[in-house]
């Protein structure tokens, strides 16, 4: 493709760019009426192309002519702001043509993917306006202050941290240490945030779906207690805990995608069974409509006491590892990944995740977490069948069975 096809194309991406958001800002009504804006499709599409000039005429070295085009129509957009904001105060509009034209340029530049991110990105946010104004109307004090607290946590806190390594057996790395707590206080954000959004008056089984993004464990057990209390929501209880088990697997794979790609895709083959049995159990208890009792959401979205727990608990792990893959080989991690899944999977994830930068291959960093599911999934079999009281003494310890078997089964196929 030639330089000048290339221009073309991208000045053109300007003004389909520009036009879009024009579309939108026509359509939802904001360039006709009363209380119109200054431009509807017509002006954005022509910003969008002119903003795509400036980019190419700045590309060849025409910087001069590039700024006059720009000067010209951001003195545009700001005194139409002018006029507009003596009847209303909404920049929405104004702001929108800013972000044309700082595309359009990206895209005579050369930038085409960019550019129409851009574009895209702002389109949906003015289509979705209503919806984020309802989401935006459901967050409490609680989840305000934890989305600033985990910010102030991202931002501020972790580019601090050295990166270490400090001291034996592999070391501790600060930054790293910090960005595990950062993932799994965002992983109990998002459920908090999921709760509010689809609200916990639909019962045990959608708040344990919710819940396993927090701790399945701590849904069985909290939910065999409840058995005890409500012995009428034996069913939908059961199915809860069903549910945590199985999106623990996805918070699994998730969090492993995130710090090993190919751990995560190791793990696939044996997550896939016992997901899909846990899967097929949550939607036909899903379809039974006896449950109609609300659930309390967690009071603390950021979970950041556990999170900065598991963190040295995550270390102390590291040390171990270390210190068995030196002594015992590929044995002694597999029974360490047996033994932790007992007590914590978010924990034995983010260790073999970090082990298997070079310290354990791969496969049996696989291995040991699939060992570590299939020894929580029993832990929460016993929960259910040792707490809980009625239906649900019977009905959760044989649906996680039939995940542990199908777990199992995996692990001897794929050895």
């Amino acid at each position: 493709m030639s330089l000048e096809q290339q221009s073309v194309i991208g000045i053109a991406i300007g003004a389909l760019g520009g036009a879009a958001v024009g579309l939108e800002r026509e359509w939802s009504g904001h360039a006709g009426g009363p209380r119109a804006h200054f431009a509807g499709i017509r002006t954005f599409t022509l910003m969008g192309g002119l903003a795509g000039v400036a980019g190419w005429l700045w590309s060849l070295g025409v910087q001069s002519a590039a700024i006059i085009l720009l000067a010209g129509a951001t003195a545009l957009v700001v005194a139409a702001y002018v006029a507009a904001s003596r009847q209303e105060v909404d920049g929405t509009t104004e702001v929108a043509a800013l972000v044309v034209l700082s595309a359009g340029v990206l895209a005579g530049m050369g930038h085409l993917v960019l550019a129409s991110a851009i574009v895209a990105i702002t389109t949906l946010l003015l289509v979705e306006k209503s919806r984020l104004h309802a989401m935006i109307t459901r967050i409490d004090d609680a989840g305000l202050r934890a989305g600033v607290r985990f910010a102030v946590m991202a931002v501020v806190i972790l580019p601090l941290l050295p990166p270490g390594p400090y001291g034996p057996l592999g070391g501790v790395r600060p930054r790293q240490l910090w960005l595990f707590v950062l993932l799994f206080s965002g992983l109990s954000f998002v459920g908090y945030v999921a709760r509010r959004v689809i609200g916990t008056d639909r019962g045990y089984p959608v708040a344990g779906l919710l819940g396993g993004f927090v701790s399945s464990t701590g849904v069985a057990f909290t939910f065999a207690r409840l058995s005890r209390q409500n012995r009428n929501f034996a069913f939908p209880l059961s199915i809860g805990v069903v549910a945590a088990c199985s999106i623990m697997n996805l918070r699994v794979l998730a969090a492993t995608a995130i710090l090993k790609p190919a751990l995560a895709l190791a793990l696939i083959p044996y997550l896939a069974a016992p997901f899909l049995i846990g899967a097929i159990v949550v939607l036909i208890g899903l379809r039974r409509r006896e449950d109609k009792a609300a659930v309390q959401a967690p009071s603390n979205p950021l979970q950041l006491v556990s999170a900065l727990q598991m963190a040295v608990l995550f270390q102390l792990v590291l040390f171990a590892v270390y210190a068995i893959r030196a002594h015992w080989g590929e044995t002694g991690v597999l029974f360490s990944g047996a033994i932790l899944g007992l007590t914590d999977v978010d924990v034995l994830t983010i260790s073999m995740a970090k082990s298997a930068e070079g310290q354990i291959a791969i496969p049996v960093a696989a291995e040991a977490i699939a060992i570590g599911i299939l020894s929580n999934t029993i832990l929460k079999l016993l929960l259910g069948a040792v707490i809980g009281r009625g239906r649900f003494r019977i009905l959760t310890p044989v649906w996680l069975a039939v995940m542990a078997i199908a777990s199992a089964a995996s692990i001897a196929v794929l050895r």
